[in-house]
């Protein structure tokens, strides 16, 4: 009951990337980047153990970005074609890599970093990858012309990296659908069936991470115009629910989304948000705790996860590993309630 784990990637270390920033620049080149990328992934994963996380990742220390760094390996994508555009329903602009042809995975895209993470725990391993709507989300169309088209080529793909990330003994693949909490009609006609191809045939537990972004200032300044009660998972969960995905990963602390949404989650394990990702204050344990009891008011514990709103990439080490403590305190405390 109450097993811990985090919605995905974690701050790297100065002598990686430039710290605190998302799409942070790498510090190194060529052989030595590949090193300091091993390096910093084991060394994420001893942190996560020692601040008690169950499910551990690999913390994103190879990608620059968890969108751009699955498609650096996908044929059909040109990154020297960029497009200033808006995403996620124009909330910011970003300049996006164009797809100008028929999108092949060159090769098994995180087959390095994966065989890393396994290889340094023993603990239960989640590997993250974007979901077919928010690649799409963030990429300029120069082939397709069609947006469920490219979604479900994109689909494809991400399987195929799935299933041979399920062989290298990944077992938690999750895929993050932030674009799930904007789009919400198109989430329902297309992008559910488009995430349940991306998993299809997997034998490890599937999981589907919606929030509402990471602390951010564009992210942030979107949420103020939400008004006090979030609703968007109302319209997503159902069709979530009915879908065979196993786990809903959510934002809960320091949000205004009503908790008795997670109702509509009749059959899912629910990855209760219990980390504020848009503050550097570090939640307490007690705080945590309260999180993690108001959700067992509308999901049986036993199907609770104690989890992060989101990923904590832009934050410090200290912050985001101070976090992680808390929230592995904050679990052993409601558990220990119930």
């Amino acid at each position: 009951m109450f097993e811990t784990t985090l919605a995905g990637s974690l701050p790297k270390p100065s002598w990686l990337a430039t710290p605190n920033v998302l799409w942070a620049p790498w510090t190194l080149t060529g052989a030595p980047l590949q090193d300091a990328k091993e390096d910093a992934t084991a060394l994420a994963i001893k942190r996560q153990e020692d601040a008690g996380i169950d499910i551990v990742s690999d913390g994103e220390q190879a990608r620059q970005h968890f969108v751009h760094g699955f498609l650096a390996e996908v044929d059909g994508v040109d990154f020297d074609k960029k497009v200033r555009m808006g995403i996620r329903n124009n909330r910011y602009d970003a300049d996006c890599p164009t797809v100008t042809g028929p999108l092949k995975r060159r090769r098994f895209v995180h087959e390095k970093e994966a065989r890393v993470a396994r290889a340094a725990t023993s603990r239960k391993l989640k590997f993250t990858l974007p979901g077919p709507m928010t690649l799409i989300d963030t990429l300029a169309d120069g082939y397709y012309g069609d947006r469920v088209k490219m979604a479900f080529a994109f689909a494809e793909l991400l399987n195929q990296e799935a299933r041979d990330l399920e062989k290298l003994g990944v077992d938690v693949v999750q895929f993050d659908e932030p674009a799930f909490n904007v789009y919400l009609n198109e989430t329902v006609d297309w992008g559910v069936p488009a995430l349940e191809k991306a998993a299809e045939g997997l034998k490890c537990t599937t999981a589907v991470h919606i929030c509402y972004g990471y602390g951010i200032e564009a992210n942030n300044k979107w949420k103020e115009t939400l008004g006090e009660s979030w609703r968007q998972y109302e319209q997503t969960f159902p069709a979530l629910d009915r879908s065979k995905i196993q786990q809903v990963s959510l934002e809960c602390r320091q949000s205004h989304v009503p908790p008795e949404l997670m109702k509509l989650l009749k059959t899912k394990t629910v990855l209760v948000g219990c980390i504020d990702v848009a503050s550097d204050t570090i939640d307490t344990p007690e705080e945590v705790a309260a999180t993690l009891k108001l959700a067992t008011k509308f999901v049986d514990a036993e199907r609770i996860q104690a989890c992060t709103n989101c990923g904590m990439a832009p934050m410090t080490l200290a912050t985001a590993y101070g976090k992680l403590r808390a929230l592995a305190q904050g679990a052993a405390l409601a558990r220990k309630s119930l």
